[in-house]
């Protein structure tokens, strides 16, 4: 026994002591931890959970409210395009049946919605577009492509040896 105290002491006493401290951490985590599931609940006062569950079941309603009146608006608002679509129709068949250009009534009859929505909000500039390559440029023909030309290599015996 002397021997093997002699030859593992150190080892023995760190185990202990850890061994010691675990317990005790295992045993305040029981202590802290509420028996049952539904202890934590039991612990508050009953008065307190319902005036929560209101305020929840509230606020849940109000969205519900609010999403509702969303829908609304959206529903208007198509029924009001759908409106302008078939008067759309409608103008352009006349023009068609009157024999005129049903094309150039169109693009009026958009500026005119258009300037009477901006009167209620702010008109967007759209950039000038311009082509991406000039209006000469073919792929094929081996000109203004840059640096990416390919050029295929010369023919005959190869000069290395």
């Amino acid at each position: 026994v002397g021997s093997l105290l002699s030859s593992y002491g150190w080892y023995i006493l760190l185990a202990a002591v850890a061994v010691y401290l675990l317990v005790q951490k295992v045993s305040r985590s029981l202590a802290a931890r509420p028996s049952g599931p539904g202890a934590a609940e039991a612990a508050e006062e009953p008065d307190v959970v319902v005036r929560r569950q209101e305020a929840l079941a509230a606020a849940r309603l109000r969205m519900q409210e609010e999403l509702n009146a969303q829908a609304e608006r959206y529903k208007e608002k198509q029924k009001q395009l759908e409106e302008e679509k078939r008067r759309q129709k409608i103008a352009m068949w006349e023009s068609m049946q009157e024999g005129k250009s049903y094309k150039g009534n169109l693009k009026l009859n958009q500026q005119e919605a258009e300037s009477g929505a901006s009167t209620s909000a702010v008109p967007k500039s759209k950039p000038n577009k311009r082509p991406l390559r000039g209006g000469g440029y073919n792929p094929l023909s081996g000109e203004g492509g840059g640096t990416c030309s390919w050029r295929p290599g010369r023919r005959g015996p190869s000069a290395g040896g």
